[in-house]
C-alpha cells in the first residue's frame, strides 16, 4: 500500500515544494487565470479573423465593441456549466472561421469575388458570438 499523505506529482514537486502540497495549490490556483488567458487569446483572435472576413465582404460594420472586449473576463467569473459551455463554443467557432477564412482569402487570390460567402461566414460569426455574449450575459439575470 501507499503511504499517507501520497507524495506529490513530480509536475508538482520542484526546489521549493513543500511535503504540505503547497506548489500543488499554487499549480492548481494558476491553471483557471491560465485557461482564461487563453480564452482571451483566442477571442481576440477571433475577432480579428472576423474582421478579415468583414473586410472581404466590404462591411463597415464594427466588429468589436466594449462588451465583447470584455467578455473573457465575464467568462472568468462563470464557474458554472456556462463557463464550459462558453469555452466549448468559442472552440467551435474557431474551427468554423479558420477553414472559411482561408478559402475566402484563395477565391480573393485567384481574383474571385468573396463578397457574398464573407457576408454569409460573418453573419455566422456574428449570430454565434452573440449567443455566447448571451450565455454569459444571462448569469446576472439570476
Amino acid at each position: 500500500m501507499g503511504s499517507f499523505p501520497p507524495e506529490l506529482p513530480p509536475e508538482f514537486a520542484g526546489p521549493n515544494a513543500r511535503a504540505d502540497g503547497t506548489a500543488r495549490a499554487r499549480a492548481m490556483a494558476a491553471a483557471p487565470r491560465a485557461a482564461t488567458v487563453q480564452l482571451g487569446r483566442q477571442w481576440h483572435a477571433l475577432h480579428r479573423a472576423a474582421a478579415a472576413v468583414a473586410a472581404l465582404a466590404s462591411s463597415t460594420d464594427p466588429i468589436e465593441s466594449a462588451e465583447t472586449r470584455a467578455f473573457p473576463a465575464r467568462v472568468d467569473a462563470a464557474v458554472d456549466w456556462r463557463g464550459s459551455l462558453v469555452r466549448q463554443g468559442v472552440a467551435d467557432l474557431a474551427a468554423v472561421m479558420e477553414p472559411g477564412l482561408t478559402a475566402l482569402i484563395a477565391v480573393h487570390q485567384r481574383g474571385g469575388h468573396p463578397e457574398a460567402p464573407a457576408r454569409a461566414l460573418l453573419h455566422e460569426f456574428i449570430s454565434a458570438r452573440d449567443s455566447l455574449l448571451g450565455l454569459i450575459g444571462s448569469m446576472q439575470d439570476e
